[in-house]
């Protein structure tokens, strides 16, 4: 919308200019009866314009100038005329700023809604869109703000909620150790060896708890190196061979010839496969084969995959599977002690490597699949096809 005068500003505006003219008029009369006394009464200055005015012609037909109060006026006119156009323009950007005062005020007074909705012309317009484009960063900033807060309150109560049901078994078969309140010799150790469980249980949840807290953090120093990431999946991809056999399960690792080189570091990437690897016995344990596979896209990228053939993940949950405490079924997370962190470490470990992760789960296999830059510098963009399927 073009900015517009109201009818009182335009009333004010043309009586400054009429105002002006008025007073350069008097002005100008005044020069001209001061420098006509003066012409006057100085024969000397009267005969040196006359010979000036012989001297000059104008145009091809030799027009002479045979009064200089003519050429006097016309000079002053010149003047006028620029000078009401300064003083217009000056009062017409005043007026212009007062607006934009005002509709600052408005927003400062509580409507963070209200943009300028104007337009204006030359350096103006640029103070109207920075102005816009500040409420904006500041609203977005209280918008994180709010969201942050909201989090940690979330954080502080999945906690208080997941350490208080541990802690209170333990309490329990710790009270009735105290009390005395056992059988047998076999129920005492039955007792003990439950409350050991929880504790361990609990142990496990607050060091995940102070890994996703530490990883979580922007300023988190990583130790860089090069690895060779088809290396590291065949010896990840080895430890887990005894598990494997245990649970009927067989982890195949799938690499290249050539050594697949990135510069990160290889605790936190092993934190990583580790996750996904011990998700994939706990939570595909219909499966039979566990997947693990690195492929060089081009000399800037590399991906991971992570897959298993077991029971595939519910369609509704995929886009919620890195969220913190998340769990896609409860009643399995009870089981095998989840603590609902794993996955959101993994996600904070890999874009703390300029990377991206997403999943895909059907009949056939769930993949885990991780884009990760060759050189830490460098960053990958997710393309917007995986953004559809984490977001969807």
């Amino acid at each position: 919308m073009q900015f517009k005068l109201t009818t009182r500003e335009k009333s004010e505006l043309f009586g400054e200019g009429v105002a002006t003219v008025i007073l350069l008029l008097l002005l100008n009369m005044s020069i001209f009866v001061i420098a006509n006394q003066e012409i006057a009464r100085n024969p000397g200055l009267a005969a040196g314009i006359f010979q000036i005015k012989l001297s000059l012609s104008l145009g091809p037909h030799a027009i002479r100038l045979w009064s200089w109060g003519w050429v006097f006026t016309g000079l002053m006119l010149l003047a006028d005329a620029f000078i009401v156009y300064w003083r217009l323009m000056r009062r017409y950007r005043q007026m212009q700023l007062r607006h934009v005062i005002s509709e600052l005020h408005y927003i400062a007074s509580g409507h963070f809604s209200h943009r300028i909705k104007f337009t204006l012309d030359g350096q103006m317009q640029r103070v109207v869109e920075s102005v816009n484009a500040l409420v904006d960063s500041t609203i977005n900033a209280m918008e994180e703000e709010r969201r942050i807060e909201r989090s940690k309150d979330e954080l502080i109560t999945n906690v208080s909620h997941d350490i208080r049901t541990p802690l209170t078994s333990i309490i329990g078969y710790l009270g009735l150790i105290e009390d005395n309140q056992y059988g047998s010799e076999e129920e005492l150790k039955k007792y003990t060896h439950t409350a050991f469980l929880k504790s361990k249980q609990m142990k496990s949840l607050v060091d995940d708890l102070f890994e996703y807290t530490k990883v979580r953090q922007p300023d988190l120093p990583l130790s860089i190196v090069k690895i060779d990431l088809g290396a590291m999946l065949e010896q990840i991809g080895a430890s887990y061979e005894l598990e494997g056999n245990k649970k009927g399960m067989e982890v195949e690792v799938s690499v290249p010839d050539e050594p697949v080189f990135m510069e990160a570091d290889g605790e936190k990437l092993a934190r990583v496969f580790n996750n996904l690897i011990s998700n994939a016995f706990k939570y595909g344990r219909d499966g039979k084969h566990i997947y693990l596979s690195v492929k060089q896209l081009s000399s800037k990228e590399v991906v991971v995959k992570i897959e298993n053939d077991g029971e595939p993940i519910p369609e509704d949950a995929v886009p919620q599977l890195f969220d913190r405490f998340y769990r896609a079924e409860s009643s399995r997370s009870r089981e095998t002690g989840g603590s609902g962190l794993g996955l959101a470490i993994v996600q904070s470990i890999v874009e703390r490597h300029n990377g991206y992760i997403y999943v895909e789960s059907n009949a056939a296999l769930t993949s885990f699949v991780m884009h990760f830059p060759t050189e830490h510098k460098n960053v990958v963009r997710k393309p917007a096809k995986a953004e559809e399927r984490t977001n969807e």
